[in-house]
């Protein structure tokens, strides 16, 4: 949608503005409900200036059809649905969080202002629907007859924050509960029932410990029954063609990722989300001073979030926080048989010299 050459003049008003301001001003608004930008009200003109000036992201919607335009801030909330984003209708651009938004959007559209803090969304912005946390409000913009002829809609992305402060819930949940366990089997068992309560994190989690040399058993699961074709009870280590790599990471002791994991889990995942998680990491458990792993976790990845360094960063704390469960467990469990042999020669020792 181009703008011809020759109309290049019309746009004095409309200066600067980095990346977005140019193609703002390349674009042929007279084949949009707004029509040619020379023609455009001295009301839009400054809201348009206004925003283009700003550092921070910012979006207008103009209109009865809502066409929206933003700055370079606002570019990086589009991702990869931008350039179509601008110039589009803001209604049809954020359907996917409209749940979360529609109703503040209506109201500045009544002349009231709304600002909401860390509202979760999902935006279809990078090629599938991802979970977010914006602060933002919409504010009216009167025209020249007084009425709301657009609104003003800065907005502030808060998703890392809001992940991080979740996430930080979640490892210090799992060290207070899994950390008191007094069997190595308990640790497992306990650290899955506390990730269940975070399967916006982690869909699914299996818990499989390490029985012998060469199997593995399967002794905590969430968001996958077990015994299921994804989450067999007892893994044969050397049987070729396993559902899990738990072998490879048994022998490198490094995080391995799967993918393809929609087709091995079927129809046994269970989730937060219709669809289901496509990516899992299998994180080796290594208690502190262990050479080998005492088992994996097998950890499922939201669909609904980018599995970045952050998120990657998660997960090794996880197996980080389970991994010192398990060393507490052993401790435990060889204290107790201490105990146990210690009371034995003390009974035999009685009734030997009960017996001279």
């Amino acid at each position: 949608m181009a703008r011809p050459a020759a109309d290049a003049d019309s746009t004095g008003w409309l200066v600067d503005g980095g990346a977005m301001g140019e193609l703002i001003r390349s674009m042929d608004w007279s084949r949009t409900p707004l029509g040619p930008i020379e023609a455009w009200p001295q009301s839009l003109r400054t809201a348009v200036g206004l925003c283009l000036a700003s550092n921070f992201p910012i979006c207008l919607a103009w209109g009865p059809q809502h066409v929206q335009l933003y700055n370079d801030g606002y570019q990086v909330v589009c991702g990869s649905a931008h350039p179509r984003t601008m110039g589009q209708d803001f209604t049809e651009a954020w359907a996917s969080a409209w749940p979360s938004i529609g109703a503040a959007f209506e109201r500045a559209r009544a002349g009231e202002t709304s600002y909401l803090e860390n509202v979760r969304m999902f935006l279809e912005r990078n090629g599938y629907m991802e979970e977010t946390f914006f602060t933002f409000s919409f504010s009216p913009i009167r025209d020249e007859t007084g009425s709301v002829g657009g609104l003003f809609h800065p907005v502030t992305e808060t998703t890392g924050a809001m992940l991080a402060q979740r996430r930080t819930r979640a490892l210090r949940d799992l060290a207070a509960r899994a950390g008191d366990a007094k069997s190595v089997d308990a640790a497992f068992a306990v650290a899955a029932e506390v990730l269940s309560g975070y399967e916006l994190d982690l869909p699914f989690v299996l818990m499989y410990a390490f029985a012998n040399a060469s199997a593995a058993r399967l002794v905590g699961s969430t968001g996958v029954a077990p015994g299921a074709s994804a989450a067999p009870a007892l893994v044969d280590l050397g049987e070729p063609g396993a559902v899990w790599p738990l072998t490879e990471v048994k022998r490198s002791g490094d995080v391995i990722e799967v993918t393809g994991v929609a087709h091995v889990l079927g129809a046994s995942a269970r989730g937060p989300y219709p669809e289901p998680p496509k990516t899992a990491l299998l994180l080796p458990v290594l208690p502190p001073g262990a050479e080998r792993p005492a088992g994996v976790i097998v950890a499922g990845m939201s669909p609904r979030l980018p599995l970045d360094d952050t998120y990657r960063g998660f997960c090794e704390q996880v197996a980080a926080a389970v991994s010192s469960a398990v060393a507490s467990a052993r401790a435990h469990e060889e204290e107790r048989r201490r105990a146990e042999m210690l009371a034995e020669l003390d009974r035999a020792k009685t009734a030997f010299f009960s017996n001279v």
